[in-house]
């Protein structure tokens, strides 16, 4: 695949397995403690195939290369934005085939479905990103993303009962 060879293009239901079998690459890197990589894309692997069913309303793209293989995808639901409830999407998954990396796809991709967000009516995107993610960080952060509120979490395993 050279650097140029990919199309973006709306997703259909016979693009499910393949979108389900990149999914792992959500988790695929240093992933912060105590979280197991399946948990990372689990929920979105239900949501794609909620939406091939036709029981999601999902905006989906996928990445295609030159072979018609899909090689990277991105799925946004619109919903209200979580404090003002103006109409807003998230950006629920954006993965990519390891062969994909550094050809500008996620950042295509990404360009997409803020398209077709806002074509929706959305008037903001918002997008979760583990912190120790540093390289979906930085792509978020060139897109004009902001990191707005932190999530802390704590184990209670280790709190006494007294």
């Amino acid at each position: 695949m050279s650097d140029t060879d990919f199309l973006i293009i709306g997703a259909e239901a016979r693009h499910l397995d393949a979108m389900l079998a990149l999914l792992p690459r959500l988790a695929d890197y240093d992933n912060p403690p105590r979280r197991n990589a399946p948990d990372l894309w689990r929920h979105d692997a239900e949501v794609l195939k909620q939406w091939a069913s036709g029981d999601e309303q999902c905006i989906v793209h996928v990445a295609v290369d030159d072979d018609d293989d899909v090689v990277g995808l991105s799925v946004v639901r619109l919903r209200p934005e979580l404090l003002s409830e103006e109409p807003s999407a998230h950006l629920e998954a954006l993965a990519l085939d390891k062969r994909a990396e550094g050809k500008g796809m996620a950042k295509a991709l990404l360009a997409a479905a803020e398209r077709a967000a806002k074509a929706e009516g959305a008037l903001t995107m918002t997008l979760h990103v583990f912190a120790v993610n540093e390289r979906a960080r930085r792509l978020y952060e060139r897109a004009g993303y902001d990191g707005e509120l932190m999530r802390y979490i704590k184990q209670l395993d280790d709190v006494s009962d007294a």
